[in-house]
């Protein structure tokens, strides 16, 4: 991570109260201009959800969830730079996909970090906390999807760790397109 990050940024887990915070960023990451590859909702639907969704979406990955965790960047003017969530995986379910889950496991979702605060080290900040956090859960692995075509994110992937695992599924949005499931292992 630079030291542009460690200094610039907090990077902190979300708050219930946050909720109106994490719809602003939400809706601002699904109007950039790779959202249509790197997220399953639209613009359009997200907007036109009611706040109580929010509100719920802000407890369920907030401080004190035992299940998915949100990670912002924010700048010490109070500006939210970023976000990563992870959730946990169990051993023994499917995923969203339909597969198996074979161990326990963090997936990583809803990756963003603003334009103007990318390239100097903030991704990797927000995935340290996230993965720590996946291994004080006794993750075996951490893992997220990436799109075939987004390879600037495929590139600060691999540049944090994360390397693909073979395993690739049809895109939900377009079946004829696929997404590459990338993989962090546990250190030993």
């Amino acid at each position: 991570m630079s030291l542009v990050a460690r200094n610039e940024y907090v990077v902190r887990a979300i708050r219930p109260d946050d909720w109106e915070r994490v719809k602003e960023l939400r809706l601002d990451a699904l109007r950039d201009p790779v959202a249509h590859l790197a997220f399953l909702e639209t613009y359009e639907n997200a907007a036109a959800k009611p706040d109580s969704f929010w509100q719920d979406r802000a407890v369920a990955s907030g401080e004190g969830s035992a299940t998915a965790r949100q990670f912002i960047a924010e700048t010490g003017d109070g500006t939210w730079a970023g976000s990563v969530t992870v959730l946990v995986e169990e051993a023994g379910t499917k995923d969203w996909a339909g597969y198996a889950v074979e161990r326990r496991q963090g997936h990583v979702v809803g990756v963003f970090v603003r334009p103007e605060h990318r390239g100097n080290g903030l991704i990797e900040a927000l995935f340290e906390a996230g993965v720590a956090w996946a291994w004080e859960r006794a993750a075996e692995r951490v893992r997220l999807f990436v799109h075939e075509d987004n390879t600037r994110a495929q590139a600060a992937y691999r540049k944090i760790g994360f390397v693909p695992s073979g395993l690739v599924v049809s895109f939900s949005k377009d079946e004829a397109e696929t997404e590459w499931e990338f993989v962090l292992e546990r250190p030993a």
